[in-house]
């Protein structure tokens, strides 16, 4: 037990050593100053570099927790869908086919958006570090993935208002892999089964109305 918990540590040493990667806030900074036209996804996930499974997770995530005209959630999940799935099947780098590359923001509604977001992922940031992750160095990509996978399928779902409280896991989540953060996956995970007894409750809720005016 103490050689794998050494283990662990040496992984994790390994993998934060040399000078800190920039942290979402500061890439979606950057992206709003320095952009002098619209901007891609394929721009978004270059500048993501190698934390782009977790960040590009962090991203598509809070698009969903916008307030978007109905329906958006069933667009802005398949990419969640599309990362949370190759993360499962253990790729190493992201596929995104393109039509969602090419797909653009324009630079001030990005830059609205930036606004509004990155205070929120600055503040959570400053809290999360690594400690208490419960896996080998690459090996949580794949548990978060199936998590992360999970939650995206309830985001799709056309369901009123059932798509934040998955939305604010899988972005948790995302920020809790880029960190190997053990005590926010666990806050995730939380949130993660709180939001699917939300929406099992709803639909239960709309099925036994159904059947109360069939019947």
């Amino acid at each position: 037990m103490k050689a794998e918990g050494s283990a662990l540590q040496a992984a994790t040493a390994r993998r934060f050593s040399g000078p800190p990667p920039r942290r979402l806030s500061q890439i979606f900074e950057d992206l709003a100053r320095n952009a002098d036209g619209a901007i891609s996804m394929e721009q978004l996930r270059d500048a993501l570099g190698d934390r782009s499974f977790a960040t590009l997770l962090v991203f598509f995530a809070l698009l969903n927790m916008l307030p978007l005209p109905p329906g958006s959630t069933l667009v802005l999940g398949i990419p969640l869908l599309l990362v949370s799935l190759q993360m499962v099947l253990g790729r190493k780098t992201v596929w995104l086919p393109r039509s969602i590359l090419t797909k653009s923001i324009g630079i001030e509604h990005f830059r609205q958006m930036s606004e509004r977001l990155v205070p929120r992922v600055r503040w959570v940031e400053r809290l999360i570090r690594p400690r208490y992750w419960p896996f080998a160095n690459g090996r949580g990509d794949r548990v978060v993935g199936v998590l992360a996978l999970l939650l995206a399928t309830m985001i799709t779902l056309p369901i009123p208002l059932g798509n934040w409280f998955p939305a604010l896991a899988c972005a948790l989540l995302g920020l809790a892999l880029s960190e190997c953060d053990g005590l926010l996956l666990g806050i995730a995970v939380s949130i993660g089964l709180l939001s699917l007894a939300l929406i099992g409750a709803i639909l239960g809720s709309a099925g036994a109305l159904a059947a109360f005016f069939i019947f």
